[in-house]
Parts: structure tokens; C-alpha cells; sequence
């Protein structure tokens, strides 16, 4: 599997579903000045799936407070996207989802971000954080019956702004609010000598 951290994010084309209208000519350019979280997931009409699909679109006012654009990809076709916005969460659909789902129906976009299931033609649960300048600054990668954290993906994003406003870098398990650290050797050792302190 690829690292594509600090790479730029291979750029498409494709059809999507966005606001339960197919959009023909779909491309992550078109977010440029926005961090975007890419979540890729293996199919519609799925299990695990629904209940990510859900989570991100229930927090999507946090990310857009981060502003960042979620967007998902699976390599189902624009139909069947549609087909699952239009059936109800009490039937294991996803009617309410706002964000661009992408149809990567060629395979062409989970190739390119490495993280397509050998042998099985559909794509591990992997999650890509690209930046504003279109950078991929965190991916993670889970196997296909592991459910992501969204919460993650918040704190995440709240430690890649932090760190690009303040220029300070963000220690192990660092959440909003926390102390951050200067990326020295007294900033360092200050960490330590404040938090032994409490």
C-alpha cells in the first residue's frame, strides 16, 4: 500500500451524486481553498457502510466550521448512489445525505489512491485529509468490516489548522483546547516540565 502524506492528491474526473443530482464532470479542483476529508468505502447497499456514511454527514456542520468538504467514493454507478439516497435509513439507506458521493465505477480513482481490494475489484475503507493546496497531509486505511472514527477525522483536521495558524505541532492524543508544543528541543522539554507539573 501507497503513503501519499505529503504528495499531491491524484487529481479525477468522474461522475458523482451531490444534493441527489448526478454532476458529470466531478473533480476535487474544484474544492481548491478547502481542506477535503475523501473517504473512500466499498459498496452501496452495504452494512458497515450506511453507519460511516451517516456519521459524517451527522457531523457535517464540523467539518464545514473547519472548512473542509467530505466527500465519499465507492465504485458503485451515479444509479445506484441515487437509488440508495432514495431509500430511507430505517431501510439501510442513506435519504438525507448531502455531501458528493463519487461513482469511481472504472476503479481508476482507488488505484490511484492505492487502496483498492486486490482480487475483489472494491475499495478498503481508507480516508485521506488533502489540504488546501490539494497536499494529502493524513490518510489511514482500515480493512473492510472496521468502521472509522469521524471523531478522529474531526481532531484530525483541528490539528492540522492549529498547526498551520499557530506553527506549533500537536503532541499524542491532542484534542481542541490542549496544550500544543514549538517542534524544539525547549519547546520539548517545556511540554514535559508543564505537564509534570499537573
Amino acid at each position: 500500500m501507497g503513503v501519499l502524506v505529503g504528495k499531491k492528491a491524484p487529481e479525477f474526473r468522474a461522475k458523482a451524486v451531490y444534493k441527489n443530482k448526478i454532476v458529470n464532470d466531478f473533480s476535487l479542483s474544484q474544492f481548491r481553498g478547502l481542506n477535503i476529508l475523501l473517504f473512500f468505502y466499498p459498496l452501496d447497499f452495504t452494512f458497515v457502510c450506511p453507519t460511516e456514511i451517516h456519521s459524517f454527514q451527522d457531523h457535517l456542520a464540523e467539518f464545514e466550521k473547519r472548512n473542509t468538504q467530505v466527500i465519499g467514493c465507492s465504485v458503485d454507478s451515479v444509479y445506484s448512489h441515487l437509488a440508495w439516497l432514495n431509500t430511507p435509513r430505517s431501510k439501510g439507506g442513506i435519504a438525507g445525505v448531502t455531501y458528493p458521493l463519487i461513482s469511481d465505477i472504472n476503479k481508476t480513482i482507488a488505484s490511484d489512491f492505492d487502496v483498492l481490494v486486490p482480487h475483489e475489484g472494491i475499495a478498503y475503507r481508507g480516508l485521506f485529509l488533502i489540504d488546501q493546496n490539494s497536499i494529502v497531509r493524513h490518510q489511514i486505511v482500515n480493512d473492510l468490516p472496521i468502521g472509522r472514527s469521524i471523531e478522529e477525522a474531526i481532531r484530525t483536521i483541528d490539528a492540522l489548522n492549529y498547526h498551520e495558524q499557530h506553527g506549533e505541532v500537536c503532541p499524542a492524543n491532542w484534542v481542541a483546547g490542549k496544550k500544543s508544543l514549538k517542534p524544539t528541543q525547549e519547546g520539548l522539554e517545556e511540554y514535559f516540565f508543564v505537564g509534570a507539573k499537573h
